[in-house]
């Protein structure tokens, strides 16, 4: 695969020349693109080998010579539990959706126990705007075969890949667990927000005790699924309603814990990754974004949209999701 900062013309051109492409940029450009092998998301912020930046005048292109075939199928939230009936032999699967949208929330809290979901990798991201845009600009995915966008869809694109070749999945985590003598969580009912939780098995109004314990909520809420370490970011706080969102849902009887905190995130991110990344597909999150300011931070050679949600089959906050493809 390869990866490019390209203007919209050379965009254009790789297109038209049939390459398989997945594409991010800000909405304007990706309108402007002609119809081809290609699904496209909107963002304006992108890791970039000089760091982090918002960018709008180019797009983001991962161009996949690797794929012999390309099936680009458009699912709305119903449709979502037949993700899987495209599936194909040697292939992986790439899912855009856009942030905020029904598509999102189903994904989100059903995606896993949809039939046959985990029979082949499946990687992506949620699009998002600016985010002095939220609320004003609906984030939007885009279906290259016809270049219509959407706002409440998952583009979704198998690829079959040339035989010989594994995708593999990894996703980089920078945050580790508090310690096992750290408050536990435990939430009564899977969600995006909640009021109450089970701290240490008692019942306890949420956003009081985050706002009474001085609780910085830049860290995630972590749990350990099979020895895989899973975020789950606070989104707000309200003290009036005592309501606390998150940008991807808690899950029911699942015990977390608030993430130690970090001294210096471009550095845990630069150790973490290594000098590999320059022939990996990868995206960062929004959040590792803002709350490690990385404007203008290199994190090494792993470059890729910021995005509003990672997904390495499910979906993911605060890591970094990256993607290999591997000679047998």
């Amino acid at each position: 695969m390869k990866n490019e900062l390209l203007s919209l013309d050379d965009a254009a051109a790789r297109i038209t020349s049939g390459a398989v492409m997945t594409i991010a940029g800000d909405e304007a450009l990706l309108a402007q693109l002609p119809k081809g092998n290609w699904i496209g998301g909107t963002s304006v912020y992108f890791v970039t080998e000089t760091g982090g930046a918002v960018i709008r005048d180019r797009l983001y292109c991962t161009t996949f010579p690797e794929g012999t075939t390309a099936d680009i199928r458009v699912l709305g939230a119903d449709d979502l539990p037949r993700i899987s009936e495209g599936y194909a032999e040697g292939g992986m699967t790439f899912v855009l959706i856009p942030a905020f949208s029904e598509a999102h929330s189903v994904f989100a809290m059903s995606g896993t126990d949809h039939p046959g979901f985990f029979n082949q990798p499946l990687v992506g991201w949620i699009s998002g705007v600016h985010l002095d845009d939220i609320g004003h600009v609906a984030p939007k995915v885009v279906d290259g075969l016809t270049g219509q966008a959407h706002d409440n869809v998952a583009v979704v694109m198998h690829l079959v890949l040339e035989q010989g070749l594994t995708p593999q999945v990894d996703i980089v985590n920078i945050f580790s667990q508090g310690e096992p003598t750290a408050p536990s969580f435990r939430f009564t009912q899977s969600g995006f927000s909640a009021r109450t939780v089970l701290i240490d098995g008692v019942e306890t109004p949420l956003a009081a005790y985050l706002l009474d314990n001085g609780i910085d909520t830049r860290l995630p809420l972590m749990a350990n699924y099979g020895g895989a370490l899973i975020n789950v970011s606070v989104q707000s706080v309200e003290p009036d309603s005592g309501m606390v969102t998150f940008y991807a849902p808690v899950m029911e009887g699942v015990e977390y814990r608030f993430a130690k905190p970090l001294d210096n995130y471009a550095r845990a991110f630069a150790q973490q990754l290594g000098e590999g990344g320059a022939d990996q597909y990868s995206c960062n999150c929004i959040l590792n974004y803002l709350y490690g300011e990385l404007e203008g931070k290199s994190t090494g050679k792993f470059t890729g949209p910021v995005t509003f949600g990672e997904i390495a089959y499910m979906l993911l906050n605060q890591t970094m999701m990256r993607l290999e493809l591997k000679a047998a």
